[in-house]
Protein backbone atom coordinates (compact mmCIF):
# COMPACT_ATOMS: atom_id res chain seq x y z
CA UNK A 1 0.00 0.00 0.00
CA UNK A 2 1.85 3.45 -1.25
CA UNK A 3 2.79 5.70 1.84
CA UNK A 4 0.09 8.24 1.53
CA UNK A 5 -3.02 5.86 1.53
CA UNK A 6 -1.52 4.12 4.26
CA UNK A 7 -1.60 7.18 6.43
CA UNK A 8 -5.29 7.70 5.45
CA UNK A 9 -5.95 4.09 6.45
CA UNK A 10 -3.85 4.38 10.08
CA UNK A 11 -5.79 7.77 10.62
CA UNK A 12 -9.10 6.08 10.29
CA UNK A 13 -8.47 3.79 13.05
CA UNK A 14 -7.82 6.04 15.38
CA UNK A 15 -11.18 7.46 14.53
CA UNK A 16 -14.60 5.61 16.25
CA UNK A 17 -16.04 2.89 14.02
CA UNK A 18 -16.81 3.89 10.93
CA UNK A 19 -18.14 0.64 9.28
CA UNK A 20 -21.37 1.14 8.75
CA UNK A 21 -21.18 4.19 7.02
CA UNK A 22 -18.26 2.99 4.78
CA UNK A 23 -20.37 0.59 3.64
CA UNK A 24 -23.03 3.24 2.48
CA UNK A 25 -20.24 4.79 0.84
CA UNK A 26 -19.35 1.35 -1.08
CA UNK A 27 -23.13 1.27 -2.29
CA UNK A 28 -23.19 4.32 -3.31
CA UNK A 29 -20.11 4.99 -5.10
CA UNK A 30 -19.71 1.52 -6.49
CA UNK A 31 -22.51 -0.99 -5.93
CA UNK A 32 -25.53 1.03 -7.01
CA UNK A 33 -24.11 2.42 -10.61
CA UNK A 34 -23.49 -1.54 -11.06
CA UNK A 35 -26.80 -3.10 -10.08
CA UNK A 36 -27.45 -2.34 -6.07
CA UNK A 37 -26.58 -5.55 -5.17
CA UNK A 38 -23.29 -7.67 -3.83
CA UNK A 39 -22.09 -10.69 -2.17
CA UNK A 40 -21.26 -10.34 1.37
CA UNK A 41 -17.78 -11.61 0.11
CA UNK A 42 -16.95 -8.76 -1.65
CA UNK A 43 -17.24 -6.72 1.16
CA UNK A 44 -15.47 -8.77 3.46
CA UNK A 45 -12.71 -8.92 1.17
CA UNK A 46 -12.59 -5.04 0.91
CA UNK A 47 -12.93 -4.66 4.84
CA UNK A 48 -9.95 -7.10 4.89
CA UNK A 49 -7.74 -4.76 3.27
CA UNK A 50 -8.46 -1.73 5.77
CA UNK A 51 -8.22 -4.40 8.76
CA UNK A 52 -11.13 -5.03 9.74
CA UNK A 53 -12.43 -7.97 11.02
CA UNK A 54 -15.53 -10.11 8.94
CA UNK A 55 -17.59 -10.18 12.34
CA UNK A 56 -17.83 -6.61 12.92
CA UNK A 57 -18.89 -6.30 8.77
CA UNK A 58 -21.27 -8.57 9.48
CA UNK A 59 -22.72 -6.34 12.35
CA UNK A 60 -22.50 -3.69 10.27
CA UNK A 61 -24.51 -5.55 7.94
CA UNK A 62 -27.48 -6.75 10.02
CA UNK A 63 -27.95 -3.24 11.74
CA UNK A 64 -28.38 -1.56 8.24
CA UNK A 65 -30.88 -4.33 7.27
CA UNK A 66 -32.45 -3.70 10.47
CA UNK A 67 -32.47 0.12 9.73
CA UNK A 68 -34.22 -0.50 6.55
CA UNK A 69 -31.26 0.06 4.29
CA UNK A 70 -30.85 -2.96 2.87
CA UNK A 71 -32.54 -6.18 1.82
CA UNK A 72 -31.15 -9.63 2.40
CA UNK A 73 -30.72 -13.00 0.81
CA UNK A 74 -29.41 -16.29 0.28
CA UNK A 75 -28.00 -18.78 -2.08
CA UNK A 76 -26.78 -21.36 -0.17
CA UNK A 77 -24.18 -20.53 2.60
CA UNK A 78 -23.72 -17.50 0.61
CA UNK A 79 -25.90 -14.01 1.71
CA UNK A 80 -26.48 -11.24 -0.83
CA UNK A 81 -27.35 -7.46 0.41
CA UNK A 82 -29.67 -4.90 -1.85
CA UNK A 83 -30.32 -1.30 -1.56
CA UNK A 84 -33.65 -1.33 -0.71
CA UNK A 85 -36.03 0.48 -3.41
CA UNK A 86 -36.98 3.18 -0.50
CA UNK A 87 -33.43 4.19 -0.18
CA UNK A 88 -32.95 5.01 -3.69
CA UNK A 89 -34.11 8.47 -3.24
CA UNK A 90 -31.57 8.97 -0.56
CA UNK A 91 -28.65 7.63 -2.55
CA UNK A 92 -29.83 9.69 -5.69
CA UNK A 93 -29.71 13.06 -4.06
CA UNK A 94 -26.15 12.24 -2.38
CA UNK A 95 -25.22 11.01 -5.39
CA UNK A 96 -26.19 14.85 -6.99
CA UNK A 97 -24.77 16.33 -4.00
CA UNK A 98 -21.19 14.50 -4.05
CA UNK A 99 -20.49 14.47 -7.79
CA UNK A 100 -22.66 16.29 -9.92
CA UNK A 101 -21.75 20.25 -11.39
CA UNK A 102 -21.24 23.10 -8.78
CA UNK A 103 -24.57 25.79 -8.65
CA UNK A 104 -24.07 28.70 -10.64
CA UNK A 105 -27.64 30.15 -11.16
CA UNK A 106 -28.88 32.30 -8.29
CA UNK A 107 -32.29 33.28 -8.03
CA UNK A 108 -32.49 35.35 -5.04
CA UNK A 109 -34.99 33.14 -3.34
CA UNK A 110 -34.75 30.26 -0.63
CA UNK A 111 -37.66 27.11 0.06
CA UNK A 112 -38.65 27.57 3.43
CA UNK A 113 -40.09 24.42 5.08
CA UNK A 114 -41.99 24.23 8.46
CA UNK A 115 -42.34 20.49 9.84
CA UNK A 116 -44.14 20.17 12.73
CA UNK A 117 -44.46 17.64 15.48
CA UNK A 118 -45.25 14.82 14.32
CA UNK A 119 -43.96 11.04 15.31
CA UNK A 120 -41.25 11.28 11.83
CA UNK A 121 -39.99 14.31 12.60
CA UNK A 122 -36.55 13.01 13.44
CA UNK A 123 -36.49 10.95 9.71
CA UNK A 124 -37.65 14.24 8.09
CA UNK A 125 -35.02 16.25 9.76
CA UNK A 126 -32.26 13.57 9.38
CA UNK A 127 -33.18 13.40 4.88
CA UNK A 128 -33.11 17.23 5.30
CA UNK A 129 -29.78 17.36 6.53
CA UNK A 130 -28.24 14.88 4.01
CA UNK A 131 -30.31 17.11 1.32
CA UNK A 132 -28.41 20.01 2.11
CA UNK A 133 -30.86 22.29 4.11
CA UNK A 134 -30.04 24.10 7.11
CA UNK A 135 -32.05 25.24 10.07
CA UNK A 136 -31.88 28.58 11.94
CA UNK A 137 -34.21 27.63 14.45
CA UNK A 138 -36.26 24.62 15.66
CA UNK A 139 -38.92 22.87 12.66
CA UNK A 140 -37.65 25.96 10.32
CA UNK A 141 -35.69 24.59 7.34
CA UNK A 142 -33.95 26.46 4.34
CA UNK A 143 -32.38 26.02 1.01
CA UNK A 144 -31.69 27.30 -2.27
CA UNK A 145 -35.23 27.52 -4.22
CA UNK A 146 -34.72 24.46 -6.82
CA UNK A 147 -33.23 22.12 -4.34
CA UNK A 148 -34.94 19.03 -4.49
CA UNK A 149 -37.38 17.78 -1.29
CA UNK A 150 -36.97 14.84 0.40
CA UNK A 151 -40.12 12.46 0.59
CA UNK A 152 -39.49 12.33 4.31
CA UNK A 153 -40.67 15.87 4.48
CA UNK A 154 -43.48 16.10 1.42
CA UNK A 155 -46.03 16.89 4.52
CA UNK A 156 -44.00 19.84 5.29
CA UNK A 157 -45.54 23.52 4.93
CA UNK A 158 -43.34 25.08 1.89
CA UNK A 159 -42.90 28.82 1.71
CA UNK A 160 -40.32 30.88 -0.29
CA UNK A 161 -38.45 33.98 0.75
CA UNK A 162 -36.06 36.42 -0.62
CA UNK A 163 -32.44 36.71 0.45
CA UNK A 164 -31.87 40.28 -1.05
CA UNK A 165 -32.30 42.50 2.08
CA UNK A 166 -30.55 42.14 5.53
CA UNK A 167 -32.94 39.75 7.27
CA UNK A 168 -32.34 37.34 4.20
CA UNK A 169 -28.87 37.48 4.61
CA UNK A 170 -28.78 37.03 8.39
CA UNK A 171 -31.24 33.85 7.64
CA UNK A 172 -28.54 32.52 5.35
CA UNK A 173 -25.78 33.15 8.40
CA UNK A 174 -27.49 31.72 10.88
CA UNK A 175 -28.88 28.29 9.17
CA UNK A 176 -25.31 26.80 8.02
CA UNK A 177 -22.27 26.62 10.46
CA UNK A 178 -20.11 27.35 7.09
CA UNK A 179 -16.96 28.26 9.17
CA UNK A 180 -16.82 24.72 10.06
CA UNK A 181 -17.46 23.36 6.76
CA UNK A 182 -14.63 25.34 5.49
CA UNK A 183 -12.43 23.68 8.33
CA UNK A 184 -13.94 20.62 7.32
CA UNK A 185 -12.96 21.33 3.62
CA UNK A 186 -9.23 22.23 4.55
CA UNK A 187 -9.12 18.92 6.54
CA UNK A 188 -10.33 17.04 4.16
CA UNK A 189 -7.43 18.98 1.32
CA UNK A 190 -4.81 18.02 3.59
CA UNK A 191 -5.33 14.41 4.47
CA UNK A 192 -5.14 14.45 0.41
CA UNK A 193 -3.22 16.55 -1.01
CA UNK A 194 -0.11 13.83 -0.67
CA UNK A 195 -2.34 11.26 -2.30
CA UNK A 196 -2.35 13.72 -5.54
CA UNK A 197 0.74 14.34 -5.28
CA UNK A 198 1.83 10.45 -5.46
CA UNK A 199 -0.32 9.79 -8.35
CA UNK A 200 0.65 12.77 -9.80
CA UNK A 201 3.97 11.46 -9.92
CA UNK A 202 3.18 8.63 -11.90
CA UNK A 203 3.00 6.36 -9.34
CA UNK A 204 1.60 3.20 -9.52
CA UNK A 205 -1.20 1.74 -8.14
CA UNK A 206 -3.03 -2.33 -7.63
CA UNK A 207 -6.53 -2.47 -8.10
CA UNK A 208 -7.01 -3.27 -4.70
CA UNK A 209 -5.65 -0.27 -3.76
CA UNK A 210 -7.19 1.85 -6.09
CA UNK A 211 -10.58 1.06 -4.49
CA UNK A 212 -9.55 1.63 -1.37
CA UNK A 213 -8.12 4.93 -1.95
CA UNK A 214 -11.53 5.78 -4.09
CA UNK A 215 -13.72 4.44 -1.36
CA UNK A 216 -11.66 6.20 1.16
CA UNK A 217 -11.41 9.75 -0.51
CA UNK A 218 -15.38 10.09 -1.07
CA UNK A 219 -15.75 8.37 2.58
CA UNK A 220 -14.32 11.60 3.55
CA UNK A 221 -15.58 14.09 0.99
CA UNK A 222 -19.08 12.83 1.16
CA UNK A 223 -19.24 14.05 5.18
CA UNK A 224 -18.55 17.32 4.50
CA UNK A 225 -20.05 17.77 1.28
CA UNK A 226 -23.61 16.13 2.56
CA UNK A 227 -23.57 18.63 4.81
CA UNK A 228 -22.73 21.84 2.87
CA UNK A 229 -26.20 23.54 1.15
CA UNK A 230 -23.82 24.10 -2.00
CA UNK A 231 -24.80 28.01 -2.12
CA UNK A 232 -24.35 29.61 -5.30
CA UNK A 233 -20.98 31.43 -5.21
CA UNK A 234 -22.60 35.13 -5.18
CA UNK A 235 -23.52 33.94 -1.34
CA UNK A 236 -20.08 32.44 -0.35
CA UNK A 237 -17.14 33.90 0.48
CA UNK A 238 -14.56 34.73 -1.86
CA UNK A 239 -11.88 32.70 -0.43
CA UNK A 240 -14.39 29.67 -0.06
CA UNK A 241 -12.56 26.28 0.04
CA UNK A 242 -15.26 24.11 -1.21
CA UNK A 243 -14.39 24.75 -4.62
CA UNK A 244 -10.88 23.63 -4.43
CA UNK A 245 -12.00 20.83 -2.17
CA UNK A 246 -13.95 19.19 -4.85
CA UNK A 247 -11.43 19.74 -7.54
CA UNK A 248 -8.93 17.84 -5.76
CA UNK A 249 -11.42 14.99 -4.69
CA UNK A 250 -12.54 15.19 -8.83
CA UNK A 251 -8.86 15.14 -10.33
CA UNK A 252 -8.12 11.77 -7.92
CA UNK A 253 -11.20 9.90 -8.32
CA UNK A 254 -10.96 10.27 -12.19
CA UNK A 255 -7.37 9.21 -12.16
CA UNK A 256 -8.75 6.18 -9.59
CA UNK A 257 -11.80 5.21 -11.28
CA UNK A 258 -10.25 2.64 -14.03
CA UNK A 259 -8.28 1.00 -12.07
CA UNK A 260 -10.15 0.70 -9.17
CA UNK A 261 -13.09 -0.61 -11.73
CA UNK A 262 -10.92 -3.41 -12.34
CA UNK A 263 -11.11 -4.95 -8.81
CA UNK A 264 -14.86 -4.48 -8.94
CA UNK A 265 -14.65 -6.45 -12.44
CA UNK A 266 -12.25 -9.13 -11.05
CA UNK A 267 -13.46 -9.82 -7.25
CA UNK A 268 -17.07 -8.88 -6.80
CA UNK A 269 -20.25 -10.53 -7.56
CA UNK A 270 -24.19 -10.78 -6.86
CA UNK A 271 -26.55 -13.48 -7.14
CA UNK A 272 -26.38 -13.56 -10.95
CA UNK A 273 -22.34 -14.18 -10.53
CA UNK A 274 -19.90 -10.92 -11.64
CA UNK A 275 -21.74 -7.56 -11.26
CA UNK A 276 -22.99 -6.02 -14.57
CA UNK A 277 -20.50 -3.72 -15.75
CA UNK A 278 -21.95 0.18 -15.08
CA UNK A 279 -23.91 2.81 -16.94
CA UNK A 280 -22.20 5.62 -18.36
CA UNK A 281 -23.31 8.33 -15.49
CA UNK A 282 -20.35 6.78 -13.73
CA UNK A 283 -17.85 8.10 -16.39
CA UNK A 284 -18.90 11.59 -16.04
CA UNK A 285 -18.78 11.84 -12.24
CA UNK A 286 -17.07 14.82 -11.42
CA UNK A 287 -17.22 16.15 -15.14
CA UNK A 288 -16.43 19.79 -14.66
CA UNK A 289 -13.83 19.09 -12.65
Amino acid sequence: MPPPLARIVQELKREPSRTGSIVITVFGDAIVPRGGSVWLGTLLAFFEGLDVDASVVRTAMSRLTADGWFERSRIGRHSFYRLVQSGRQTFDIATRHIYGPPVTDWTGRFELLLIGNSGDRGVAREALKNAGFGSPLPGVWVAPSGVPVPDEAAGAIRLEVSAEDDSGRRLLSESWPLERTADAYQKFMKTFEPLRGWIGRGERLTDADAFTARILLIHHYRRVVLRDPLLPTALLPSNWPGRAARSLCGEVYRALLPISEQWLDRHASNEDGPLPKPGAELSRRFGSV
